[in-house]
């Protein structure tokens, strides 16, 4: 029978006076998490693997709202798609619009997902704040799933769609203009301690929430949702409806990240640096732009090019906007459905699509 006084330092119980007061110098040494002490980033004084109590109950509810929005492309059926795509009943205007967006979106989620990973969750301090980006992560690499099962659904050249980015220059300069910005962060030596650390990675944070999501992503939005609107592409169409609802609370969880650390750390909120900021948009603008000319060399679907300019023009008001900085440009929007596809949750008959308002079975309301 096993005899505990026979365990060197161990008592009748079991226990061992040593460890017992070994663990009792540690218990409370930090004493308990106190939501007043967390912060975004440089926070040394709570551990970032304590998640309750919460400080920033905005960033726990976009995590909800992004778990309420489980849904995988394969889901989509793609027959009619396929159908529409191997017939005469696409012009080559047409064809060129759907390869280009699919060439650009394919690797641009890629990049954002890369983004998330190895730049900006090391250096987010904040428990829910990090919560929201594994969702985010998760996402991103759902939406690289969509345009490679698109791209087989359509028996399509994957190395054409996913070398795009090299071979296209209106995609290859926007997606330079967004590796740039991740490879400033991602190098051995760079923090956020110090007033230009804080600032680089602000405008990390802008150039992907604001300027690649919010930006970027939405001249593609309304070329492949015009397709649906029409009845054509519904696959794709339906898809990209299913993004665009998560980009919505990406966008919105980036813009929410940068205000606080913009009300956290003042100091890095210089004029100048506003001024960085403004010229990095229209810079992104222009860039925006310059790939909606390329997609549309003619008009298809009742869209031109001139109305891109307009629309990311517009767009880019509302971000700068958000962000606490002046509009530059005072266009309106020429795709006012696009603003209904955005905020209004549509009804669908349940028996002949998905319904795109799309939650998960647990959060589904009848």
């Amino acid at each position: 029978m096993l005899n505990f006084d026979d365990i060197p330092g161990g008592k009748a119980d079991g226990s061992n006076s040593d460890e017992q007061e070994n663990s009792s110098d540690l218990i409370g040494r930090k004493g308990r998490v106190n939501q007043s002490d967390k912060r975004l980033i440089n926070c040394q004084t709570v551990d970032v693997n304590q998640l309750m109590p919460l400080k920033y109950k905005w960033a726990w509810e976009h995590y909800l709202n992004g778990c309420a929005n489980n849904w995988l492309p394969t889901e989509v059926p793609m027959g009619k798609d396929i159908e529409l795509w191997k017939s005469d009943r696409l012009s080559a205007d047409e064809r060129r619009v759907i390869m280009r967006n699919l060439g650009f979106f394919s690797t641009a989620e890629s990049l954002v997902g890369n983004n998330i990973v190895l730049a900006i969750f090391k250096h987010v301090t904040n428990p829910e704040a990090r919560q929201y980006l594994l969702r985010q992560a998760f996402e991103e690499a759902v939406h690289t799933h969509t345009f490679h099962y698109i791209v087989e659904s359509l028996s399509l050249d994957q190395q054409e769609v996913f070398n795009m980015y090299n071979e296209v220059n209106s995609i290859h300069d926007k997606d330079k203009f967004e590796m740039e910005l991740t490879a400033d962060v991602i190098r051995p030596e760079f923090s956020t301690d110090t007033f230009e650390g804080k600032q680089k990675f602000l405008e990390n944070l802008i150039g992907f929430y604001v300027i690649m999501e919010g930006i970027f992503f939405y001249s593609g939005f309304v070329m492949i949702l015009s397709f649906h609107r029409q009845n054509k592409m519904t696959g794709i169409g339906e898809q990209f409806q299913y993004i665009l609802r998560d980009e919505t609370i990406h966008l919105n969880f980036g813009i929410d990240l940068i205000n606080g650390i913009k009300e956290e750390s003042p100091e890095v909120w210089t004029p100048e640096f506003q001024q960085q900021m403004v010229d990095r948009i229209r810079q992104a603008v222009e860039l925006e732009y310059n790939y909606a000319v390329d997609c549309l060399p003619r008009g298809i679907l009742g869209l031109s090019a001139p109305m891109f300019r307009d629309y990311v023009q517009y767009i880019a008001d509302r971000r700068l906007e958000r962000i606490g900085l002046k509009s530059q440009y005072g266009s309106k929007n020429p795709f006012p459905w696009m603003s209904e596809t955005i905020d209004l949750g549509k009804e669908k008959n349940f028996f002949e699509t998905r319904v795109t308002e799309y939650q998960t079975a647990a959060s589904l309301t009848w």
